[in-house]
């Protein structure tokens, strides 16, 4: 019977999520404040050649520029997601997992923030981005950042089956079982297929075992019968001699009486 897990609050996860949370959040809004502060409003900026571009940038939507006529909808959805996540972190009990959920929480807490205290107005800010790559079309924040990666983290653990205790699923832990026995075997069945010759020996050894035992018979038949036949020739000489002497014994006495 399993035992079932247990139902005790992990201090450790909760002190690394709310950590990293709020290390993003920090750095964020740092960020965020340079940018306003020392570069001006949408002419880019190269840091690393075109491969990091800064400009700076205010949306009123989602992440990425999605969405920008409905800044409210999204304040409302942020702090929906920040009430989950903070109610569902007391079930989580792997560092890993805290790691995920803790750059969620500080990447929506960035923006959300941003909604929430910057013009416009409260509930409609514009959130503040300034990252430009050649791989995206739109401009991003630190915020963005963290969440998309929370979101590649999160889609490894849920591939390699890793629950929120940490421990891996019974089914990956079977298929990770069932492909190590697979790779165990298939090197003895390499290695059974040159030595063909070595079974074929065995094979021929067993052969020439199986052959032996008939001519071990035979050869023990011979020796029983030639000692039999010798026995027979000593029996058959005795015979004669005795004979000889009875007849000399008799012809010696015939010649007495004569």
């Amino acid at each position: 019977m399993e035992a079932k897990p247990s139902r005790k609050v992990s201090v450790r996860a909760i002190i690394l999520l709310v950590a990293v949370a709020l290390v993003v959040l920090t750095i964020d809004q740092l960020a965020k404040w340079w940018v306003v502060t020392n570069l001006p409003y949408r002419v880019p900026k190269n840091i690393i050649g075109n491969l990091l571009i800064f400009e700076y940038d205010r949306n009123p939507g989602a992440a990425f520029s999605i969405g920008t006529g409905s800044t409210w909808i999204f304040s409302i959805v942020a702090v929906a997601v920040l009430i989950f996540v903070i109610w569902y972190a007391r079930r989580i009990r792997s560092m890993v997992w805290a790691l995920v959920f803790g750059l969620v929480l500080g990447g929506l807490l960035g923006n959300l923030s941003d909604r929430l205290f910057r013009p416009p107005g409260f509930g409609v800010g514009e959130v503040v981005d300034f990252l430009r790559i050649p791989l995206l079309p739109a401009i991003f924040n630190l915020a963005d950042s963290a969440i998309v990666a929370a979101m590649i983290l999160f889609l490894l653990l849920t591939v390699l089956g890793v629950g929120l205790d940490g421990r891996r699923s019974a089914k990956a832990t079977a298929s990770a079982g069932e492909a190590e026995s697979a790779a165990a075997e298939t090197p003895a069945a390499s290695s059974s297929t040159p030595g063909d010759g070595g079974a074929g020996r065995s094979t021929a050894a067993a052969s020439d075992a199986t052959k032996g035992t008939p001519s071990d018979d035979t050869a023990g038949q011979s020796e029983d019968a030639s000692g039999t036949d010798a026995t027979d020739g000593g029996d058959t000489r005795e015979r004669a001699e005795s004979r000889g002497v009875r007849l000399g014994e008799v012809g010696h006495s015939v010649d007495g009486r004569a």
